[in-house]
């Protein structure tokens, strides 16, 4: 998802809020209810199976075959969705994702509900966010209401609010969530094409035969030159470059700009350098909170596609 330049981002923001990591379920302020376990922790399923409120959740594991993946020994984080969760979506939705043609869409869903690893409360409030199972980036934030002891905390998991969190179990941990959240169902084309500014990109894409790559399965990381990016080049050549005849010319420019893998940019700043689907490898900077890759700078980070990521930056790459 995209995130405002940089790099504050990503990185070292201080924790806002913090949950104690307990064996006692917590609840953010505005939160009037917790489960509690004081025997010897369950596993993340027999939880799930004992509490009426994730039955929901529970058949659809189950519809996904997933549910023996998540008695494995991980550990998992798992944003559990109630019942309430499911029932807000649109009609049709849930009766939809259980049926049997729609496995690996409904799979797709439930693995973005989940991430490796055990994040209790005061590292997701740490932190902007984890890649989950699914291979897409769940982002967490945090939102405080009002001044003083009369302020209230509450922590989102995309734009679905945790309203309990630390429930400890043998292999990993829950935080319950309000809302049920999806992952980007675009390929890398269609999310580029719905941001608006990047038509000089796409037609380039198109006029290099590269478009079937970018809407393959992936998953690849697009350094993406916006329109202006592409007009600040020399009078004349985005005209010469999208002629049959300098095609492969093209090819070369834009494979400089496609990597394989999901990189995203909690990833690449900790790199020296990238390798794209062109020879040339792009050096990485991170100066002053600033992020160049191959001398362009990046603007905007982590733009979730179905097939693979986008960060945005402000010059063509050659």
């Amino acid at each position: 998802m995209q995130t405002p330049l940089i790099l504050s981002l990503l990185f070292t923001a201080p924790a806002l809020l913090s949950f104690a990591p307990a064996m006692d379920a917590k609840t953010p302020d505005d939160c009037s209810a917790a489960v509690t376990y004081t025997d010897a922790a369950p596993s993340i399923v027999e939880i799930a199976l004992a509490d009426p409120n994730f039955s929901t959740l529970v058949t659809a594991l189950t519809a996904a075959d997933l549910v023996t993946a998540l008695q494995g020994p991980g550990p998992f984080t798992v944003f559990a969705p109630t019942n309430d969760a499911f029932d807000k979506l649109p009609e049709g939705s849930l009766r939809s994702l259980l049926d049997p043609a729609n496995k690996e869409t409904l799979a797709g869903i439930l693995t973005y509900h989940v991430a490796s690893g055990q994040l209790d409360a005061a590292s997701v409030v740490g932190s902007t966010g984890a890649v989950s199972l699914n291979g897409q980036k769940i982002d967490f934030s945090v939102v405080v209401e009002g001044e003083g002891a009369t302020a209230t905390t509450s922590v989102f998991v995309d734009s679905a609010k945790v309203v309990v969190t630390d429930i400890m179990a043998s292999n990993g941990i829950i935080h319950v969530i309000d809302s049920v959240i999806l992952p980007a169902s675009d390929d890398l084309v269609a999310t580029a094409a719905a941001a608006g500014t990047f038509e000089t990109l796409l037609t380039a894409a198109r006029a290099a035969g590269l478009v079937e790559t970018l809407q393959g399965p992936g998953p690849l990381t697009v350094l993406a030159p916006t329109d202006a990016a592409f007009a600040a080049l020399p009078e004349g050549t985005v005209e010469s470059l999208l002629k049959p005849e300098n095609k492969q010319q093209l090819i070369d420019i834009l494979s400089l700009h496609v990597i394989k893998g999901r990189n995203y940019a909690s990833d690449v700043v900790g790199l020296e350098r990238l390798q794209p689907l062109g020879k040339k490898a792009l050096d990485v900077v991170v100066l002053d909170g600033v992020v160049t890759i191959g001398g362009a700078t990046v603007t905007a980070t982590d733009l979730d596609a179905s097939n693979g990521v986008i960060h945005i930056i402000d010059t063509v790459i050659l």
